[in-house]
């Protein structure tokens, strides 16, 4: 017994003394998407498409604002499904807006529509957004090496080019900052920390891209 109250010790303090890198007073909701899921690489379209739709929705707010929304948005976005939402008529988009799990700006709610569609357009061309999104990266996770948090770019000339061909597309709120933040949320790239016990986890995924179609590069 003494033994396992000594290893649930050694867990305990290794939970505490568990390095983040840009997180301040402890925040359980912010804690648990940065240690699962910022900077995972993704590779599901319906996944890609829920970031999309989340990242929009931030556009002049915090992402602590937008997650505590996410089941909401889940809810009202038929569970982040682009073919159903890309059906949503004027009437639904007007229901959405009275919808208080969500951030009801009519313009926001409209372009995630709108997105939908263009999501669907890409699908159609490339096989997946997956492998589109990807070929911008040459496929592979882009890891980085900064030690402080003003060195994280904003923006960097990938998310320019990406957010330039989204935005060639028909998609809308993806401006270079926006496509930034999802390449970061997506693994596109890791901007953890050196410091952060995030980033070596995550830097051994860094080779598992999207596959052939990726690296290939994008179709024109």
């Amino acid at each position: 017994m003494s033994l396992l109250v000594a290893v649930s010790a050694i867990f305990r303090r290794m939970a505490e003394t568990r390095r983040r890198c840009w997180l301040g007073a402890p925040d359980p909701l912010m804690e648990a998407y940065h240690d699962t899921e910022w900077g995972v690489p993704v590779h599901d379209d319906r996944r890609h498409f829920e970031f999309l739709v989340l990242e929009g929705a931030q556009a002049g707010l915090s992402w602590r604002t937008v997650l505590q929304r996410r089941e909401g948005y889940r809810r009202a976005f038929a569970g982040f499904d682009p073919h159903k939402v890309a059906r949503f008529t004027p009437a639904r988009v007007e229901r959405l807006l009275a919808d208080s799990g969500i951030i009801r700006n009519r313009a926001k709610v409209a372009s995630a529509v709108g997105n939908a569609q263009a999501f669907l357009r890409v699908q159609e061309e490339f096989g997946s957004f997956d492998a589109f999104i990807w070929s911008f990266v040459g496929g592979r996770t882009r890891v980085n090496a900064q030690r402080l948090l003003k060195d994280i770019p904003a923006r960097t000339p990938e998310s320019e080019a990406l957010s330039k061909e989204l935005v060639r597309r028909g998609f809308r709120f993806v401006g270079p900052t926006i496509v930034y933040s999802h390449m970061q949320a997506c693994g596109l790239v890791n901007d953890h920390l050196v410091s952060c016990s995030r980033y070596r986890e995550l830097a051994g995924l860094a080779g598992r891209g999207a596959g052939p179609a990726a690296r290939r590069g994008r179709k024109r």
